[in-house]
């Protein structure tokens, strides 16, 4: 299969590719920069100069791919101005995708986080929620996945909210920076609240396998971890950078305050055994021990 990446160079975008490749798929990936294009040659992809605003380049790259995996987004936190923007840029070209897909019974397979539901693990079947600070890209995910019924093979692989690779990534990866930034390995609230995880190697598997064989509409969990108390991973964070370990106040994670406080831990037994998708790498506790001072 002829595959279009966005966000070919992520963290979990290279190892989207990586993945790709080693399964006989070409890789054609979205570059913003001649850095970028010369780390997705080096990955033995193809690189196509352009961003999420440049709807054109976008397009191109949908309309001669055989399956498109969408995974890029501007990480810019520092306010809800800039989130917005965020989040109303991939919203364009997210619909931009499906446009050119439509009708052609290519597979799109996009990206989102895993829902929480109070008091207890959220499940495939749950809803993501539409409102909070990152409500307008659950609702471009429920567009994407609304595809099935034009003749697109959509689909949507939901990320928990750390996925690491020797250490770094995901919202551990922002605690990590936050406490070498402040000396202080801190967490909001009693840090009793649970976030799942994932080896970034684990979840391009899941990503290839939807992108081969996932019906239209449906959404997977990419979840190994289930659950770790967020003081737990900033004790380990702490140890690990000779820092004390605190709580600190929500308002700390900017924007993200109300999520980083969220219980949320999240299952993935539907995805593994509809999928046969089974995680085989570090856990995030165990992967945080590769952090040094």
């Amino acid at each position: 299969m002829h595959v279009f990446v966005t966000g070919g160079t992520g963290l979990v975008g290279s190892a989207v590719v990586a993945e790709l490749r080693r399964h006989g798929h070409s890789v054609v990936a979205l570059a913003r920069a001649e850095a970028s294009a010369r780390a997705v040659e080096a990955a033995g992809a193809e690189p196509l100069l352009g961003d999420l605003a440049d709807l054109d380049a976008v397009r191109a790259g949908a309309a001669r791919a055989d399956g498109v995996v969408h995974l890029a987004f501007r990480n810019d936190f520092s306010g809800p101005d800039a989130l917005a923007r965020a989040v109303a840029e991939e919203s364009a070209a997210m619909a931009t995708l499906g446009e050119e897909l439509a009708g052609s019974d290519r597979p799109y397979v996009t990206v989102s986080g895993t829902p929480w539901v109070t008091g207890r693990l959220s499940t495939e079947e749950d809803p993501l929620p539409l409102d909070g600070p990152v409500g307008g890209r659950a609702r471009s995910v429920n567009g994407v996945l609304a595809l099935a019924s034009r003749g697109v093979r959509s689909s949507a692989v939901r990320l928990p909210r750390t996925v690491h690779h020797e250490g770094k990534g995901g919202f551990a990866g922002l605690l990590t920076d936050i406490a070498r930034r402040t000396g202080v390995s801190g967490y909001p609230g009693d840090g009793t609240q649970r976030w799942p995880a994932v080896h970034a190697l684990d979840a391009a598997v899941l990503f290839r396998l939807a992108l081969e064989k996932a019906p239209a509409g449906s959404a997977w969990h990419a979840v190994a971890d289930e659950g770790d108390q967020v003081r737990d991973i900033a004790a380990v964070i702490g140890r690990r950078l000779g820092l004390p370990v605190e709580p600190v106040a929500e308002e700390t994670y900017g924007p993200l305050g109300p999520i980083f406080a969220a219980d949320q831990p999240s299952s993935s037994a539907h995805t593994r055994a509809v999928l046969g998708w089974e995680p085989t790498h570090p856990s995030l506790l165990d992967d945080l021990e590769h952090l040094s001072e």
